[in-house]
């Protein structure tokens, strides 16, 4: 099969360079080396999306339009998403991307993981489960055939599938974002399960909930999402549904982290805007790292 892929988002600018400045201190240990990259790639990312902003290792701001000269009055397409801040670990407990977590392990509550709505949005209830966790069933309702219904249980259950937190919401433009956060026992059953059931890199696997198979045929790698957006550690895949489409185009994005596969889906009547699907996805990244 020929591989295809989306064609670029010409309204979006490549990020600007930063400048150069001459190196005066000491060249940094290896460890500080991996956060000054996070720092720099989500940065990037902010440029990406017109946007002024800062990170920390405690929470992500986002600086308001009309704080900035010359964005007061036109959006960019971005929502408003609360502050967030990372979720806490258990005293003693590496990251998952430390050298010292060979597995991956997410150790902080999963719940606390999932990217929260953004203002004006409508909360989904359904995907709220019990407690925070959703029942297997409810996600795999995303998928449209029972067969790969049943075929992606099985695989679920064989690669010890422990719990799924998830939200989602519609915001006032009509766009219905879904995510799902997928925990697993190690990073190794994530990259398996994500290149070879899920999510491989010719082709979606399976149909998901919205798309017209009858209508686009066939769903292509979204490759519209800046290299600058997106974290070293994590692993990407991101489908679009390509015109002609049905009633509502739908945009996929599987992210491997560790032991957690995340699962971002987005759908809108007439068309899904690609800005508020990257930032949601970049978002994500962020809590998960």
């Amino acid at each position: 099969m020929t591989e295809q892929t989306a064609p670029p988002v010409s309204d979006i600018p490549p990020p600007s360079p930063p400048p150069s400045s001459p190196v005066t201190e000491p060249a940094p240990g290896k460890r500080d080396r991996r956060v000054l990259r996070a720092v720099l790639r989500w940065s990037a990312a902010v440029a990406v999306f017109a946007a002024v902003g800062s990170v920390t290792a405690y929470g992500v701001t986002r600086v308001e339009r009309t704080d900035v000269p010359g964005l007061a009055t036109e959006s960019d397409g971005r929502w408003d998403y609360p502050a967030l801040t990372a979720a806490p670990l258990p005293s003693g407990s590496p990251g998952p991307f430390d050298e010292e977590n060979a597995a991956g392990a997410h150790y902080a509550d999963l719940r606390d993981l999932v990217l929260p709505a953004p203002e004006g949005a409508t909360v989904d209830k359904v995907l709220r489960g019990k407690d925070g966790w959703l029942p297997t069933d409810v996600f795999l309702q995303e998928y449209q055939a029972e067969s790969d219904r049943d075929s992606l249980r099985r695989t679920l259950v064989d690669r010890g599938l422990r719990h799924i937190a998830a939200r989602g919401w519609t915001t006032p433009d009509g766009t219905h974002t879904r995510i799902y956060l997928l925990h697993f026992d190690t990073a190794a059953v994530v990259d398996e399960l994500q290149a070879l059931h899920i999510a491989p890199a010719l082709n979606r696997a399976f149909a998901v909930r919205g798309e017209d198979m009858s209508v686009s045929g066939e769903t292509l790698l979204d490759e519209r999402v800046p290299e600058e957006a997106r974290f070293d550690d994590i692993r990407y895949t991101f489908y679009v549904e390509p015109e002609p489409y049905g009633a509502e185009q739908v945009l996929q994005a599987y992210l491997g982290a560790g032991d957690v596969l995340a699962v971002v889906l987005q759908s809108r009547k007439g068309g899904a805007w690609a800005v508020p699907f990257q930032q949601t996805v970049v978002l994500q990244s962020q809590l998960l790292h």
